[in-house]
């Protein structure tokens, strides 16, 4: 597998890692998200009553939602199980949820046959060791700068934003640069400038 490769490299013509890596995204028919760690910042919060809260990240959400718009099938598979990463999740128009799964690799296989695609056509952004199972099959594998040491040496991208502080959202605008979607996506929120009005 590539070596991760830093999200703030700039170039005027891009490294062959660079362009291995926006074509590695721009096959991404399935991002798969784990939770703690990634669209959480991996604090473990409880209430008085034990209840486990988790804070989620506004920015990663909209990314989502765009993901998904711009044509990119969306799951989560984490080994916790979570009320909350459930109203989350349909808040965000995710289908495919897996949770309480300790076995991840086991369960993202069974999320290729349910939905009849191949791993290397499929990213997933994990943060531990316990997701090292699916990052070594996915076409594009990725982490964040607060996850292990071994699952970054083993990725081929690691964010510049950590996660739960909008580690998701560049994923997902990453993948919709490389797809030519991304513009597009923007353009919804873009208004014409009136004439004889100069820009701000």
């Amino acid at each position: 597998m590539a070596a991760s490769i830093s999200s703030n490299s700039a170039s005027a013509d891009p490294l062959p890692l660079e362009a291995e890596l926006m074509a590695r995204a721009a096959r991404v028919q399935l991002m798969v998200f784990d939770v703690d760690g990634i669209l959480t910042d991996g604090g473990l919060l409880y209430g008085a009553d034990g209840e486990q809260l988790k804070r989620f990240n506004a920015l990663d959400g909209h990314g989502i939602k765009q993901l998904q718009q711009s044509g990119v099938a969306t799951a989560i598979i984490s080994a916790h199980k979570s009320s909350i990463v459930s109203k989350r999740a349909t808040d965000l128009g995710i289908v495919f949820v897996q949770q309480g799964v300790h076995d991840k690799h086991s369960a993202f296989i069974k999320l290729l046959a349910q939905l009849g695609l191949a791993a290397d056509i499929c990213g997933f952004i994990g943060d531990d060791v316990i997701d090292l199972p699916i990052l070594s099959q996915v076409g594009f594998a990725v982490s964040v700068p607060n996850g292990h040491r071994e699952v970054q040496a083993r990725v081929h991208y690691v964010t510049q934003a950590g996660g739960g502080h909008g580690a998701a959202r560049e994923v997902c605008d990453l993948i919709m640069q490389a797809k030519n979607t991304y513009e597009a996506a923007l353009a919804g929120y873009l208004r014409p400038t009136p004439q004889g009005v100069a820009p701000a």
